[in-house]
């Protein structure tokens, strides 16, 4: 019998943990038996990459579903006591994931994700609308401004810059539902093969958090319970039900007009023969007046202001107003103070705007003794509520002759508008009374570049403003600093005021009357946050008597309010104003 060997290896067990180490190598004899030598031949196994994969991307999943549910809606909320807090959200979703069986698992599990999704959205939304508008977003009167922050951003930094922003948006939209619903349907499949270990987390979590909510427990200033996502989602409910109950609420209140009956011959008496003139400074809000950074700069020029109206022979008186927006919205601001309704959104504005409430500007038209007219350098297309506002003619920006570029949002410097003014209407010899609408809108963000005052008689179709521009900041360079940004706001105020103070110091006359006034504060970016809304309001005449009629109002002589003095709600000027200037008793 021939004799031969073989080899071959056998597992080798580590007696303590049970696990295969290596492998023998066995000699065969051909006697039908095999010795082990115990030498093993192979390197001990390693970890795989696949585990350490594995729980890096449930800990991404579970990062990333708890940052969703703590997420503030603002920004100065944001810090990281924000996201050391523990969501009572995540505890009743562990406590259901882990408690279902696998199909309707996943269904909890997609659902939540998504509704997960849409809420961090909304989030976000409100950080955005609370930075600029000073309020929450509304996801049912809202969508509208997004048209807004487009121009804006195409002004801001370019068309190129808006474009790659707004896909960037679009792309997050989709993005953020989906990456939330696969996050929560992975830790619902995790919880459910570690359900004992699931079930004694979420007891103790739930038990630490009643401990917190109970004892009042703080973490960097905010509560560690926390609830942000419920509480959202109840405040979002509220919005949308208070939204639809308000059609109503809103429609009663506007069939209460004490003006309505009002014979057009008893209306503003007080005016006659004057030419009176409501001039619109976007975004002129207190804070131009009140704020540190900028009261030295703005308070002397208002001062300035005075001295030259004064030596034009010209009085001015000054206050207050609470403008119901802020940041945005001018159209609706303008529609509060013209209709005396307090128009807080588009819903508001959409009816009254249909409605038949008289206007300041429609009652001047209605007694027939005055020619009506609108300059309205914003408006780029045709603009219905025109007729609603008693408007005779509407000059917008395709209307004014105007051959000069454009300056950030604003398509027609504000001293071109008021040459227009001058070169359309009162220029004219022999004009009827007029009682202008005149919208300036330089002021309008992101406040650069911007024009420079110029001689009258030089401006011709603003082809001179061409220099102008080339020799302004670059808004994409003033927006990477807010105190860049104040500044050049600041700016742009005074600019708006020197035009107004320099055309009535040029054209004005004995029958002037200007009624000018803020729309709404600056976005927080300037303002800062909790600046409140108030705007300031100055009437200015050349004929003693229209001041006289508002003495009982109590405002600061000159242009510039004083810090204690009255404030009203800018649906309370119609009436005020309708009852200074209608018939004496």
């Amino acid at each position: 019998m021939s004799l031969w060997t073989r080899s071959h290896q056998l597992p080798h067990k580590d007696p303590d943990t049970g696990t295969d180490t290596g492998t023998g190598t066995g000699t065969d004899t051909g006697t039908g038996t095999a010795t082990d030598t115990g030498t093993a031949t192979d390197t001990p196994a390693r970890p795989g990459a696949a585990p350490i994969l594995a729980y890096t991307v449930t800990a991404l999943a579970a990062a990333l579903v708890l940052c969703a549910l703590l997420l503030p809606d603002r920004t100065d909320l944001l810090t990281p006591g924000a996201f050391a807090r523990i969501p009572v959200e995540a505890i009743f979703g562990a406590a259901l994931l882990t408690a279902l069986p696998p199909r309707p698992r996943l269904v909890a599990s997609v659902a939540g994700g998504l509704v997960l999704g849409v809420l961090t959205l909304m989030s976000l939304l409100d950080m955005g609308f609370h930075t600029f508008l000073d309020r929450p977003f509304d996801p049912v009167l809202d969508w509208i401004l997004f048209g807004d922050a487009t121009s804006f951003l195409n002004d801001s930094i370019g068309r190129a810059g808006a474009t790659a922003v707004t896909a960037g948006v679009i792309v997050l939209a989709l993005a953020l539902p989906a990456l939330l619903t696969l996050a929560v349907v992975r830790l619902g499949r995790v919880m459910a093969r570690h359900s004992a270990v699931a079930t004694r987390s979420t007891l103790v979590l739930g038990t630490v958090w009643l401990v917190c909510a109970a004892l009042g427990a703080r973490v960097a200033g905010v509560p560690l319970a926390s609830s942000s996502a419920a509480d959202h989602i109840d405040s979002s409910v509220t919005l949308v039900s208070d939204g639809i109950k308000d059609r109503r609420v809103f429609a009663d209140e506007a069939r209460v007009d004490a003006f309505a009956g009002t014979p057009p011959g008893q209306l503003l008496t007080g005016l006659r023969g004057k030419d009176v003139i409501f001039a619109f400074i976007e975004s002129y809000g207190r804070s131009a007046i009140d704020d540190p950074a900028m009261a030295p700069r703005t308070g002397a020029v208002l001062e300035r202001g005075t001295r030259q109206l004064e030596r034009a022979g010209f009085s001015a008186r000054s206050g207050y107003l609470t403008s119901p927006v802020s940041g945005a919205g001018s159209w609706l601001a303008h529609t509060t103070f013209l209709s005396g309704m307090w128009v807080t959104n588009q819903q508001r504005y959409r009816s009254v705007t249909s409605s038949d409430r008289l206007t300041l500007t429609d009652a001047f038209r209605r007694t027939g003794d005055w020619r009506t007219v609108g300059i309205m350098p914003g408006v780029t297309r045709s603009w219905p509520e025109g007729k609603f506002f008693g408007l005779d003619h509407v000059y917008d920006s395709r209307h004014m002759g105007y051959r000069g570029p454009k300056f950030s949002w604003s398509p027609v410097p504000d001293q071109f508008s008021l040459a227009a003014f001058q070169r359309l209407e009162h220029g004219k010899p022999g004009h009827e009374p007029l009682m202008a609408e005149i919208v300036l809108a330089t002021s309008h963000n992101p406040w650069a570049p911007l024009p420079e005052m110029v001689d009258w008689d030089g401006i011709g179709d603003g082809s001179i403003y061409h220099d102008i521009k080339k020799a302004g900041k670059d808004p994409k360079e003033v927006w990477t600093d807010s105190a860049k940004v104040r500044d050049e706001y600041r700016r742009a105020i005074e600019y708006a005021v020197n035009s107004l103070v320099s055309y009535v110091e040029t054209y004005g006359d004995d029958d002037t009357v200007l009624v000018v006034l803020g729309d709404h504060q600056p976005n927080t970016t300037v303002t800062g946050p909790g600046a409140g809304r108030d705007v300031p309001v100055s009437i200015v005449a050349h004929d003693p008597d229209v001041l006289d009629r508002i003495s009982g109002w109590n405002w600061q002589e000159g242009l510039k309010p004083a810090p204690d003095g009255p404030v009203w709600r800018m649906d309370r000027f119609r009436d005020r104003f309708l009852t200074a200037y209608g018939p004496r008793p």
